[in-house]
Parts: C-alpha cells; structure tokens; sequence
C-alpha cells in the first residue's frame, strides 16, 4: 500500500522515514565540497584568530561553554587545547581567517585528526547582527564562530587544498617580509656605527654590507686599527671564502 502524500512530504528530502532521517539534527554531516553540514561533531570550537594570541570559545551540542579563554598562537598550547576538547568527543575547530594567522591553528588541528572550516567574514557579520546589544570583543567573535558551527553548519566552508597552499605561501611571504624587514634594520644601524668610528670606512664598506665578505672582514678586523694590523693580505684573506660566493 502506497503512503498518502501528506506523509510522505514528512519524511526528509532524501526520502528517509523520521526514525532514521539524514537530516535530524542528531546526525548532521559533513557534505558538499564547498560546505559543512555538521556533524557527528560533540564539540564546536570557535577561533578569533590573531597574529599573536588567538581567542578560542568552544560549546558543546546543547550550546554550554565547555572552553572560553585566550589561546597564544603557539604550536604547544593549540595541541594542549585541542587535545583537551577531544576528551569530549569529536571535534570541529573553526576560524575566521583560513590564512596567514589562522594557518598554524588549522595546521596543528588537521595534525591532531580535528575537522577545520572556516566562517566566511560576510557571513559571521551578518550573524553578529543576531546578537545585539554585544560590544565586539574577540571572546564574542568567537562565541559567534562556535554558535554558527553548532547551529547553522551550512555557512561554514571547508578548508580545502588550496586554501591550505595559499596560507602556507602566505606564512612563507610573512617570514620573507619580517627576515627583509631585520636584515635592512640591522645594517642601518651597522652602517651609522661605521659612520661614528670611520666615515671614509663607511662610505666604501656601507653599501656592500648584504656581501658575505664584507660581514666577515668586519668579524675579524671590526676596528680601523684592527683593519690595519691585517694588512692588504689579511684583509683578502679574510673576505675571500665567501666572496667568491657572492656574485
């Protein structure tokens, strides 16, 4: 005997009686490639990512904190952490920035076997916009990256290949950037000393400091008496190693 109509349309949209429904909220799952539909998850922890400390709001699937406080962007405390939610299940670790500064805490989660997504910035201000009366605070943003994770998954978005290759080069490029950024303070402040002790020094040594030579003959001989004691031939010797080297 066929159901009537009317109670077929209870059923879910895949067809399945209410008993054993793919949609119930119990047994919400990951899914399509570009969403998260949530969850076998037990616990949803919510990052509010910085370059130096992070926040970290975790809830449990009936919305209770079981986890609310600053977490340093550090590979030791984000294993801490993260091991410590495990204990009460699986776990889904969201961000609000897939790159750059949310790079590690993604890295370190995947490590650990914890599923990542991330909070797209459009859609976490629109969901702010539910709480109002909230003065913005990183522990809100991350209570609001949680609430969205435990109870709208489908605005969430997998971190795919490409994200993670993309945050990679971008901590990469961050490292290139601060390494140029030390390298040309160091030699300004090389160059002024070499300015006080012997300007004529400084103006034929001054522009050649990024020569690896250069920086030993000045590890050896860092004074113009020293210089001197070397002698022409002390001088090439000390440079010549990787002088060569230099094109």
């Amino acid at each position: 005997m066929t159901a009537p109509r009317s109670a077929r349309r209870r059923g879910c949209r895949r067809g399945c009686s209410r008993s054993a429904c793919h949609d119930d909220e119990g047994s919400r799952r990951v899914s399509e490639p570009g969403e998260i539909q949530a969850v076998p998850f037990a616990v949803f922890c919510g990052l509010d990512v910085g370059k130096s400390e992070h926040y970290a709001c975790a809830l449990d699937t009936a919305g209770k904190r079981v986890h609310d406080k600053a977490l340093p962007n550090d590979e030791t405390a984000l294993r801490t952490v993260f091991t410590a939610l495990a204990e009460h299940g699986r776990v889904l670790v969201v961000v609000d920035q897939p790159a750059s500064i949310g790079a590690l805490a993604l890295a370190v989660a995947r490590e650990l076997g914890v599923a990542v997504a991330y909070l797209p910035g459009l859609a976490m201000r629109r969901i702010a916009d539910l709480h109002p009366g909230q003065a913005k605070t990183d522990a809100r943003d991350a209570h609001v990256i949680a609430e969205a994770a435990r109870t709208m998954p489908h605005t969430l978005r997998r971190v795919g290949t490409d994200d993670e290759t993309l945050a990679e080069l971008s901590v990469l490029a961050g490292y290139d950037d601060d390494l140029a950024g030390q390298s040309t303070r160091l030699t300004n402040r090389l160059r002024d000393a070499m300015l006080h002790v012997h300007p004529a020094l400084e103006r034929l040594l001054g522009p050649r400091l990024d020569r690896g030579g250069v920086l030993d003959l000045l590890t050896v001989a860092p004074t113009p008496q020293a210089l001197r004691d070397l002698g022409p031939d002390g001088i090439a010797q000390a440079m010549r190693a990787r002088s060569e080297l230099d094109p």
